[in-house]
């Protein structure tokens, strides 16, 4: 019945020409079977029918030019469909007609990557002038030109309407799934503003995508889904959907008895990989059990060759591969994981059955920053950064961290990490440059000379700092120097080296920061501490120091990743968690300068003190020695 009501609507353009029904019936019965051939997935054999119909019936030329230029769209022959698009007279068109002649050339400008231009096109069309299949297509056509262009809550937008019109459920979750991905693409700030109760359907998505963003443990999660179910009672989300979004990440996870450890052995990441391979073998060798382990060159073979070896060899954990485009081949290319994968790296929105993700992520640096800022009432924060990409990737992260928090940040200012000068970004930070202004201006006014002294800014709670100890030994005093020198100063961990030098390092006094616990001896203690390894990061610089904590719990992780997602695990690296997507999140221990040495403070949480301990780096990152503040290997 679907079938004959969509092909009555094709051919009722065609009822005004049918004067004498037996003459025009082998008219008819060409554009049905035209039509018929289009709903049986055979658009290539129905556009061939449109051609010879238009042909055979010049006074209807244009329209069935439009149903084959709709065909070939349909069969995927872009440049065909354009051919007779062209065709078309529009002067003669009907408006239903024009809309249509609109959506075909918005998608082929779609298919040549002209999201612009298809917008512009899809801006002049009237959806309610189109039939349910050519609606679809519309807002398909929408959601993916507004994607294409950045416009992420507009692209959300078209998907809603788009499911208010889909009647397949599989194709209902898929839609749901998208609109849910595209708006976790989103900054949280973002996304909490557009929260708003329900009926509101875009809010209730905002909602749901700021709390999946926030990647809470699976228990607070749980608590949080449940909160939004009862807010948002009738949401397209809530029920099967949402039981089955967040189904996936569920596991059991059995202990293994053998595993694999995939790490390059050459190539520009083999000595961030060696650090943490010592690291990995120490915590192995006093491991009571001991698996057997396999040890795999990951630069000899691409990541899927080697997990099915490893299968066959009797892995029943791999851990690794290190690079990101490694992990992308493997989850891409293996439908299941059969057998479970510590990567030892970790990709936002990313998650597969049995896939965890591991990495000295600077994410977790920037969020564990804002809670230690957060522990002293800040609010207004200036950040400082690096004049790089990675210093830009930083302060994007500090932002949304510490827009979580519901902290505000006045102003990002970036330095040459190369100059020993920072006036020019301190007195932008203060407003310096400001007040300079307008004293020359109020000089000018009264010509004549009048004392003064440059004011800073006095809303400045604190400020966010990414440096190394050398280019911070002689930025935090111009700090000083330039009336900043109450403002507190948060650093992330780069700031230290794992090691003070009084004379030098008093420059840093009063500077606090948070890493990994196995930094401080006082934190961090037992067979696997800084001092008790010693022997193996001696062998390494600086930058590579904590790449051997990381290797410490990856290993260590093998005999707890079962109970992570409930029981904190208080790791080398931190106190560490599991989160809905199998995400390993990390808690830092914090410290700060006094008189030129580290007085550490503990971990934010006090309640989370660890006992005596017994037992997104980027591809760029690593080829630049693995700089500690840029753990995230891409």
């Amino acid at each position: 019945m679907r079938n004959q009501l969509i092909i009555t609507a094709s051919l009722a353009f065609l009822t005004a020409c049918a004067t004498h029904a037996p003459r025009n019936q082998p008219y008819f019965e060409q554009a049905a079977q035209a039509d018929v051939l289009m709903q049986g997935g055979h658009p290539l054999e129905a556009a061939e029918l449109y051609k010879k119909l238009a042909r055979s019936h010049p006074s209807q030329q244009n329209s069935f030019n439009l149903l084959t230029a709709e065909a070939l769209l349909q069969s995927g022959d872009h440049a065909q469909a354009q051919r007779y698009v062209d065709q078309i007279n529009t002067n003669t068109l009907s408006i239903e007609q024009f809309n249509r002649l609109n959506l075909i050339r918005a998608r082929i400008d779609l298919s040549m990557g002209s999201a612009e231009s298809a917008l512009l096109r899809l801006n002049d069309i009237q959806p309610v002038r189109l039939n349910e299949i050519n609606r679809k297509h519309f807002y398909r056509a929408q959601a993916f030109a507004s994607s294409l262009t950045g416009d992420l809550l507009a692209s959300s937008r078209a998907r809603i309407r788009l499911g208010e019109l889909l009647v397949q459920a599989d194709l209902i979750q898929q839609n749901n799934a998208s609109i849910l991905e595209t708006l976790r693409l989103l900054p949280s700030s973002i996304l909490f503003q557009t929260q708003a109760p329900s009926p509101d359907i875009l809010g209730g998505w905002a909602a749901l995508a700021y709390i999946l963003n926030k990647n809470p443990q699976i228990s607070a999660l749980q608590s949080a889904l449940g909160s939004w179910q009862i807010k948002h009672p009738y949401h397209p989300a809530n029920g099967d959907f949402l039981t089955a979004y967040i189904q996936p990440t569920s596991f059991t996870y059995h202990q293994p008895n053998a595993i694999a450890l995939l790490l390059p052995h050459s190539g520009p990441f083999a000595t961030a990989a060696n650090a943490l391979r010592q690291g990995f073998m120490v915590a192995y060798q006093q491991d009571a059990r001991q698996p057997s382990l396999r040890i795999y060159d990951s630069q000899s073979q691409d990541p899927v060759t080697l997990y099915q070896q490893a299968i066959a060899e009797g892995a029943e954990l791999v851990i690794g591969p290190l690079h990101k485009d490694n992990i992308l081949q493997l989850v891409n290319s293996v439908e299941k994981l059969s057998v479970p994968v510590l990567a030892l790296n970790s990709i936002e929105n990313l998650s597969k059955p049995n896939l965890f993700q591991f990495a000295l992520s600077p994410i977790d640096d920037t969020r564990e920053l804002a809670a230690r800022a957060l522990l002293d009432n800040h609010k207004n924060v200036v950040i400082m950064m690096p004049d790089n990409s990675k210093g830009r990737r930083l302060a994007n992260y500090l932002t949304e961290s510490w827009q979580d928090v519901e902290g505000h940040v006045l102003e990002i200012q970036y330095y040459n990490a190369k100059s020993h000068d920072f006036t020019q970004p301190i007195q932008h930070a203060l407003n310096l440059d400001e007040s300079t202004s307008r004293f020359k201006q109020l000089r000018r006014v009264l010509n004549r000379s009048i004392e003064f002294m440059p004011r800073r800014r006095q809303d400045i709670d604190a400020i966010f700092l990414g440096a190394y100890a050398k280019t911070a030994r002689s930025l935090n005093p111009q700090l000083n120097f330039f009336q900043a020198g109450n403002v507190p100063v948060f650093a992330l961990p780069d700031i230290y080296s794992g090691s003070t030098i009084p004379s030098l390092d008093s420059d840093l006094n009063n500077i606090s920061f948070c890493d990994i616990p196995w930094m401080f001896d006082e934190i961090y203690h037992g067979s696997f501490s800084k001092a008790a390894t010693a022997d193996i990061w001696r062998a390494f610089s600086t930058r590579y120091h904590r790449l051997v904590a990381m290797g410490i719990d990856a290993f260590n992780l093998v005999n707890h990743l079962g109970q992570l997602a409930q029981e904190k695990y208080q790791g080398a690296t931190g106190i560490l968690s599991l989160n809905f997507e199998n995400r390993i999140q990390r808690e830092l221990a914090c410290a700060y300068f006094n008189d030129g040495y580290v007085v550490p403070t503990g971990y934010i949480n006090a309640s989370a003190e660890p006992a005596a301990m017994e037992y997104e780096f980027s591809d760029e990152e690593l080829e630049e020695a693995a700089q500690p503040i840029f753990h995230d290997i891409r």
